[in-house]
């Protein structure tokens, strides 16, 4: 996005003096690539997972990494004394692969996150660091879907036996796009046909309840997994609790039949059923090749501030995760602590929010 872009989107909505910067962090409780074996089985299948950094980096994050995570994040703080967080958009469940396979793929059938970390070797303290990264107010779980799957298009390929996408189901892995699936299933809410809403209604409320008995809270805030939403659920969403809600700024809401209708959002704007709208104005990708992120989020964090908004940060969990490569966290991690240190020093007077505190804030408002 050009400079005079980014000045150009952030003229909409709500506006405050204050310099406040909220990082949120998506994918948080999803499975992706379980090993490197797993990949290196799929390419020698002939499955073209390219060099996308999510197959390359991207699994369910080990004791090691939130461990690594949060020793960064407590090592700052703003002038108030509050240590950087991390709003994680979190998925609550994925897919039981056992039971799938088990009835050929008639049905589906899944297990909450908790179930799937006990099939991974160094993942054992997970849950109790995400309810630590709660009690020190640095890793505050919100809702991101009840899995990051898009299950009826998932399971319309598997009954189909597309190749690859049953190959990847041998592996116990669906995240993939190759010329076989070219929309991917990462989209959770993204719609084919009509009938495909009434099930993205179950997923909203079972993800929600699910989301509830394991953290011990219900959620408030919501970022469907990426981006594709029909507003007709937000009516659901706020008969369920949440509050606050992100989507693109440019909406493109999924009508069925590879139909779209455009919306546009802004910071504070209110819904039909007044849920919130946030938005993000900044982005840190440091697994991503090819940008200097450190530089480029500051001048994204610069031009919130100039504009009178929140600096609020899109980064995903890929960025931190080292379980498949340790190289991987600890240069998104190195390059974090310059961030957040570029931050302090060029304004002192930053303020650490989460989500759901910037959300409450322009309520008040």
């Amino acid at each position: 996005m050009g400079k005079l872009l980014r000045y150009f989107s952030n003229i909409p909505g709500w506006r405050t003096n204050r310099k406040i910067v909220v990082i949120e962090s998506d994918d948080w409780g999803s499975t992706r690539m379980p090993s490197k074996e797993t990949l290196k089985t799929l390419i020698n299948s002939g499955v073209q997972v390219g060099r996308s950094r999510y197959n390359l980096y991207d699994s369910f994050e080990s004791n090691q990494d939130l461990e690594s995570l949060f020793e960064v994040l407590s090592s700052f703080k703003d002038m108030h004394g509050n240590q950087p967080a991390i709003t994680a958009l979190c998925v609550v469940a994925n897919p039981d692969f056992d039971k799938i396979r088990e009835c050929e793929f008639k049905n589906y059938y899944y297990e909450p996150f908790t179930s799937t970390l006990t099939q991974y070797p160094a993942h054992d303290k997970v849950m109790n660091l995400w309810k630590e990264g709660i009690e020190r107010k640095i890793f505050i779980p919100q809702f991101h879907g009840r899995e990051h799957l898009n299950v009826p298009r998932w399971l319309r390929d598997l009954q189909s036996n597309n190749r690859d996408t049953l190959l990847a189901f041998q592996n116990n892995i669906w995240g993939i796009s190759t010329p076989l699936i070219p929309q991917g299933y990462q989209a959770a809410f993204d719609i084919d046909f009509d009938t495909d809403l009434e099930y993205h209604k179950v997923v909203i409320k079972e993800g929600l309840g699910l989301f509830k008995e394991l953290l011990g809270y219900p959620a408030e805030y919501f970022v469907p997994s990426n981006g594709p939403f029909k507003l007709a659920l937000e009516k659901i969403l706020f008969h369920v609790g949440i509050k606050y809600i992100t989507l693109n700024k440019k909406h493109k809401e999924p009508i069925g039949n590879g139909k779209f209708k455009t919306h546009y959002h802004y910071l504070g704007k209110r819904s039909s059923y007044e849920l919130i709208y946030l938005s993000r104005n900044a982005a840190f990708e440091p697994s991503a090749e090819g940008t200097n992120w450190v530089d480029s989020c500051l001048s994204d964090v610069q031009i919130a501030f100039r504009m009178k908004k929140p600096a609020v940060i899109s980064t995903h969990r890929v960025n931190y995760i080292g379980f498949l490569d340790s190289g991987n966290r600890e240069k998104g991690l190195t390059k974090l602590k310059e961030l957040l240190t570029k931050i302090l020093k060029t304004w002192p007077d930053v303020e650490f929010m989460t989500s759901v505190e910037l959300g409450k804030l322009i309520d008040r408002e």
